[in-house]
């Protein structure tokens, strides 16, 4: 018979202190009747053992069931980015269940509010431990995080941040960073006195998208690059009032040699430019979405900018069980990579 190797680490702990295992029992569970010197003589063999107490019998042995919830947004007909960050929760659930985790899921539609608002409280109904949230509207989301620190439940951020905001973690893009790389990457192509369009396709332009703009902007100054930037927002995002927008704001600025997309509809944008036979201009965006990749390949999209959504799924889960399962500390701020996808080797990238 296979010996179990955790209570060996613990026979083994007993033998090199002269105790029962008991005494090591109390101590490695923080129970009291053990003297303070006993106890420092046995969290010193555990620390050099680099001994790791059996977290799945322990949880299995309390039968206590700790519940997280997930709040972000669905997958919808306009984009396909949440599939990838849900991959990630889905393979973080399927590793962590078996330790008495239960995961509830909410999702709510990124083109309205209500739609959070709804979700939101049914969440909080539910006697939930922790909570994944994408926070998509800022005021919606501050008034849920505030609800949330009400029941003294803490929060992992993904994909997006919102600072002051007390959470346990943030896992995602250095905004600022990622948009000061877009626009080093769209000069490869502009000529002096360059003209570059900066579209922004969303219902809300928050601190995110603040954050990336200022980055974008910041390359040009730094570089002293005399540039003019035009800014659009297209609060509709359906294809119609991208087209119309667009339409109007080249037949402005026709003179346009680039355009820098803030987010992952860079595919709507590039839709666009091809019905329009406007290949002369260079355009860059976000995300490894299907479409995405099919404008990549036409040589539509120039570049794509990647943050590896799955593994922020992945380990904002994650964040949340170390902190609540395994007690351990959790880092604060974990950004992401900023990966720069070609159409030369995109198909040997992992999202």
């Amino acid at each position: 018979m296979k010996k179990d190797t955790t209570y060996y680490g613990v026979k083994e702990i007993a033998r090199r202190a002269n105790v029962s295992i008991a005494t090591v029992d109390r101590v490695i569970h923080n129970r009291t009747g053990v003297s303070e010197k006993t106890k420092r003589k046995i969290n010193d063999i555990i620390k050099e053992l680099d001994y790791q107490p059996n977290i799945l019998a322990s949880r299995l042995a309390s039968r206590k069931i700790i519940t997280l919830a997930v709040l972000i947004p669905r997958v919808s007909e306009e984009t396909d980015f949440w599939e990838a960050p849900l991959r990630g929760i889905k393979r973080a659930e399927s590793e962590i269940k078996k330790y008495g985790i239960e995961i509830l899921h909410f999702f709510f539609d990124l083109n309205d509010k209500n739609s959070f608002e709804e979700q939101a409280r049914k969440l909080l109904k539910e006697d939930v431990q922790g909570v994944l949230l994408s926070p998509s509207f800022i005021e919606e989301s501050k008034e849920f995080v505030q609800a949330c620190h009400t029941k003294k439940i803490p929060l992992a951020f993904i994909d997006s941040d919102l600072p002051g905001q007390d959470n346990l973690c943030y896992i995602g893009p250095h905004l600022f960073h990622s948009g000061y790389v877009s626009a080093k990457l769209l000069t490869y192509r502009l000529k002096e006195n360059h003209k570059v369009l900066v579209v922004n396709i969303s219902k809300e332009i928050d601190y995110n998208y603040q954050q990336i703009e200022k980055g974008f902007r910041s390359y040009f100054t730094d570089h002293n690059q005399p540039c003019e930037i035009v800014r659009i927002d297209i609060a509709d995002t359906d294809n119609l009032s991208v087209t119309n927008a667009l339409t109007r704001v080249l037949h402005e600025h026709e003179d346009l040699e680039a355009i820098f997309v803030t987010n992952s509809r860079v595919f709507a944008v590039a839709s666009f430019l091809k019905k329009s036979k406007r290949t002369d201009i260079s355009l860059i965006g976000f995300d490894f979405l299907k479409e995405n990749i099919n404008y990549l390949n036409e040589g539509l999209i120039d570049f794509l900018i990647c943050h590896k959504p799955e593994e922020q799924g992945y380990r904002g889960l994650m964040a949340l069980y170390q902190k609540l399962v395994l007690g351990a500390p959790v880092e604060k701020v974990h950004f992401m990579p900023i990966d720069i996808i070609t159409r030369e080797n995109q198909a040997f990238y992992q999202n």
